[in-house]
């Protein structure tokens, strides 16, 4: 592959930590507005920290009970477990509150668009966690089997009142990806027989629950909280991997895949791997490769690395930005924009 070609566009994985969502939205489309194609609010607030403010909606539902605390690679966490002999059907789970944040945040996106301030091709971002992630952050491992679908159930409550309330034209979502890593890695132990094909089947089943004018992409992550991986990928194999079940599993368009690509690895071999991905014609790549720690020079190195194997592809960070400090805030806005393109 040439090492020259254009990097066509960049990619934000959701939080951006600024005072609210109309800082996000002005800051990021004067910064980037060129060379993105969607906009998220950057889950501003209790939402910062991604699933941790799922803590309260489990936490005050009828059907769950505070549970022992749990040790995990990050630290001590709370959990819940469900009443005594209640079904996953008879689990009842609070709203998530994931659809009342869009809808809101949806109202300014629409007025800034009105008004000129976000260009007129973004589309309205919604990032949401894939269920297994809160479930296996907040429910002990024995009793996952009857919360998880409960709380699937409530996720994909969520999903429908956000396309039933936001244009279909105008909104694209993102389903989040990372405790299903932790499990292909082994650092995490599944509550499901046949892990690969259980984490297939419910990223199926999440996708198809979005009509297909909305368009959906996919964020694989392994981690950032204290800027730490749950587990260093050796390389990109099951990203590769999970990309292609992705691809061949869900039945719809798909617009973008991102993956993360740590600070330290420039070289091919962590791209190889990625020779056999196999995308929809439609899907947009963006690599994972921008890092605050070594900013243009360090991305340009990545670039090349990524370039020797990929064809084109478009650029982002790691992970969120909800947990960095917020006066790196400019400089990653500025390093995104110098090592992409415009697409529009």
């Amino acid at each position: 592959m040439s090492t020259t070609s254009p990097i066509r566009g960049a990619h934000l994985v959701g939080s951006v930590l600024l005072a609210d969502a109309e800082e996000v939205f002005r800051t990021v489309s004067s910064a980037l507005g060129s060379r993105l194609q969607r906009l998220p609010d950057g889950e501003t607030g209790e939402r910062s920290e991604w699933i941790m403010w799922q803590w309260d909606a489990l936490k005050d539902s009828p059907g769950l009970l505070p549970a022992v605390d749990a040790n995990s690679v990050y630290g001590t966490r709370p959990q819940v477990k469900p009443r005594h002999g209640l079904s996953a059907e008879e689990v009842e789970i609070n709203p998530l509150g994931y659809a009342k944040a869009a809808i809101g945040s949806y109202q300014l996106f629409a007025q800034l668009k009105q008004e000129g301030v976000i260009p007129g091709h973004l589309r309205f971002q919604v990032s949401l966690p894939t269920p297994l992630a809160p479930v296996t952050a907040f429910v002990a491992q024995e009793d996952r089997p009857i919360v998880e679908p409960a709380y699937e159930a409530a996720m994909l409550r969520e999903v429908a009142e956000i396309v039933a309330a936001i244009p279909h034209d105008d909104l694209a979502i993102q389903w989040d990806i990372a405790r299903e890593f932790a499990i292909l890695e082994g650092v995490s132990q599944p509550h499901f027989n046949n892990s690969e094909d259980g984490i297939r089947d419910r990223i199926a089943r999440l996708s198809s629950a979005v009509p297909e004018d909305v368009e959906i992409g996919y964020h694989l992550c392994y981690g950032d909280f204290g800027h730490r991986h749950f587990a260093q990928p050796k390389d990109a194999t099951h990203l590769k991997n999970m990309a292609n079940a992705i691809s061949e599993h869900v039945q719809r368009p798909i617009a973008w895949i991102h993956f993360p690509v740590p600070v330290d690895r420039h070289d091919e071999a962590y791209f190889e791997p990625l020779r056999e991905i196999r995308l929809h014609p439609e899907t947009e790549l963006y690599v994972g490769l921008i890092h605050h720690s070594d900013g243009v020079e360090g991305a340009r190195r990545r670039i090349e690395a990524a370039q020797q194997v990929l064809g084109d592809f478009g650029v982002g960070t790691e992970c969120g930005w909800g947990r960095r400090p917020v006066e790196t805030i400019p400089e990653l806005l500025r390093i995104h924009a110098e090592v992409s393109e415009p697409v529009v």
